[in-house]
């Protein structure tokens, strides 16, 4: 009974560990370039968001895929979420936790935090990427299912 016990203790832990990303971090060059970009250090602390970020405060709460889409690791605080029904844009999300690595559907969790640094990039003809005012409908999207 008592293995039975470990047994289950140890399924459980397995079962609900989340992976970590299988990929390479993606990397953006940026239209705009700043020192400081957040998941770097400054003083011992790190950089949670940065000019063109955008705060919210989630209280623990989820976000959600706005579209069908996918989440590839992007530095050690942020994700980027790509989606080709908007191809032309990038929404870099940092100071989440629980992450769904890979490909999602529209609605699925991303992951969940108690702040999220939100930033839109769009797509430059030389290829880099310049931050744009985020729409308040994708980021509703994002925070309701």
């Amino acid at each position: 009974m008592q293995s039975l016990r470990y047994a289950s203790i140890l399924l459980l832990i397995v079962g609900c560990t989340k992976k970590p990303p299988t990929e390479a971090p993606r990397e953006i060059k940026l239209y705009q370039n700043w020192e400081l970009q957040p998941g770097q250090v400054v003083g011992g602390h790190a950089v949670v968001s940065g000019l063109g970020d955008l705060s919210i405060a989630l209280k623990g709460d989820a976000v959600y895929a706005p579209f069908d889409g996918r989440v590839q690791p992007h530095n050690s605080s942020c994700v980027i979420f790509s989606s080709e029904e908007i191809p032309v844009y990038l929404l870099r999300l940092c100071g989440l936790r629980s992450l769904n690595f890979g490909f999602l559907s529209a609605g699925d969790t991303i992951g969940s935090g108690k702040e999220l640094q939100i930033a839109v990039l769009t797509r430059q003809p030389d290829g880099r990427w310049a931050l744009v005012e985020p729409s308040k409908k994708i980021i509703e999207q994002m925070l309701l299912r």
